[in-house]
């Protein structure tokens, strides 16, 4: 038989079946038990419990969350896409107006162009008449000297030649210069 020294003080070896310590080991082990789950499982299943339920609500917060981050960034591309709509409606008008203001801007340059072109010409048809009205009177008054001359002088034709040039010749020198 092997016997162990501490074993052997109460006098039972380990192959033996002692039925009193049997029953006490189960009892000791049913009230060790009982105690336990009385003391120590309730407080531990309560606190296990309430942790599941803090995990569980922190998975559906976590679940909230990112719906509502999704809606959140449903709403963000929606307003960048009404954002880029709206820049390019505004890009759109502005180009039309500025195509209206070059077109205004156009047709007044020509309009002003025209008139400017307009008064030149009248100021051309009138400097044009002034000039040829002058040359007729200046060519009247020539011809009526000469003819002055010629009339209170009744010389022979190379005489008349000579006054004739005489006369152009005073008329440049008393002409003011162009």
């Amino acid at each position: 038989m092997i016997s162990a020294p501490g074993l052997a003080l109460f006098g039972a070896s380990l192959v033996e079946v002692n039925p009193g310590l049997t029953f006490w080991t189960i009892v000791t082990f049913l009230v060790v038990a009982l105690l336990l789950r009385w003391k120590a499982w309730g407080p531990i299943l309560g606190f296990v419990k309430e942790r599941e339920r803090a995990i569980e609500e922190a998975i559906e917060a976590s679940k909230r969350e990112r719906e509502e981050a999704a809606k959140l960034i449903e709403a963000q591309k929606a307003l960048v896409i009404q954002a880029q709509q709206e820049a390019a409606e505004q890009a759109r008008r502005t180009q039309i107006e500025m195509e209206r203001l070059r077109e205004e801007m156009l047709l007044k340059s020509r309009q002003e162009s025209d008139e400017l072109l307009a008064s030149a010409r009248r100021t051309i048809a009138e400097e044009t008449a002034r000039a040829q009205a002058e040359l007729r009177a200046e060519a009247v008054e020539i011809a009526l000297n000469a003819a002055e001359r010629l009339m209170k002088s009744s010389l022979d034709d190379r005489e008349q030649r000579r006054l004739v040039t005489e006369f152009i010749a005073q008329l440049d020198q008393t002409r003011p210069a162009a």
